[in-house]
């Protein structure tokens, strides 16, 4: 827990506007915000001009005084902040990449379960100021862990501006960005699929229908993949979408296996 400076401390000091904030502990170990701001500031490895956009980031709506004096509207302008970056970042690393994917791989790069874990990474769950409701903070929920990073961000930004509050995400989140574009690959053969067909034959991959059975409530679906009038095994499934992405994957292997036997060729014996 952590302790306020008293009223009167700190005046003409950094630490002065943090008077406003009401002391959070009244029983056990209390730690000043001092020292809260320094523990705080060196993980972040940024330091806060405003040392109270920091506190204000780090305060949880059961602690403070009132919503105002939480970190709820500074997690509304990080979160923009975030997408924000993340877009760019994810459009200058992958110019291969359509909208769609980009799409994907930010939507999950924003969602509550990476921010949650990218929380965890630089330790904010440590610092979080959290009322007395809250006991467990070893088992925080992911909705608090994920809304104190984007609180952050917020706080860096209104302090330094937007480059400091990129060089924070990029800083805290490239490991997450390089890992969505192999996820994204992994799990979406026909993303992949359409990138290698653009590559090797300027053209786009074209998915057949070839039969489809059984009730209208429990279909399944034949198709394969043509490719330059070329035609891919097919692959059956209970939807069109999961079919497609069969398909995509069989037609794949049939690209990378004619790939490797032509490198074998072209080398000799």
């Amino acid at each position: 827990m952590f302790e306020v400076p008293a009223r009167g401390e700190g005046r003409g000091s950094p630490f002065g506007a943090i008077a406003r904030f009401p002391p959070l502990a009244r029983r056990g170990n209390r730690v000043p915000y001092s020292e809260l701001l320094a523990r705080s500031q060196a993980g972040l490895d940024y330091q806060f001009r405003d040392p109270s956009l920091l506190v204000t980031a780090l305060t949880h709506a059961s602690v403070a005084e009132n919503r105002f004096l939480s970190n709820e509207r500074l997690e509304f302008l990080g979160d923009s902040v975030l997408g924000m970056v993340i877009c760019e970042q994810l459009f200058r690393m992958y110019p291969d990449c359509l909208e769609g994917d980009m799409t994907k791989m930010k939507s999950m790069l924003v969602s509550r379960r990476v921010c949650a874990q990218v929380a965890d990474e630089i330790g904010l769950g440590d610092q979080l100021i959290l009322g007395n409701g809250i006991k467990n903070r070893s088992n925080l929920p992911t909705s608090i862990r994920a809304a104190v990073l984007e609180s952050i961000i917020g706080a860096i930004f209104i302090d330094g501006g937007f480059e400091p509050a990129q060089a924070f995400i990029l800083r805290s989140m490239m490991p997450h960005i390089e890992r969505s574009a192999d996820l994204q690959n992994h799990d979406n053969h026909k993303s992949a699929l359409q990138q290698l067909a653009q590559r090797l034959f300027a053209t786009m991959p074209r998915y057949e229908t070839l039969d489809e059975q059984g009730p209208d409530h429990s279909k399944c679906f034949e198709i394969c993949v043509a490719i330059e009038g070329e035609r891919f095994p097919s692959a059956w499934g209970p939807s069109k979408k999961e079919a497609e992405q069969e398909a995509a994957r069989k037609a794949l292997e049939c690209l990378e296996n004619k790939h490797r036997s032509e490198s074998r060729s072209s080398t000799g014996p």
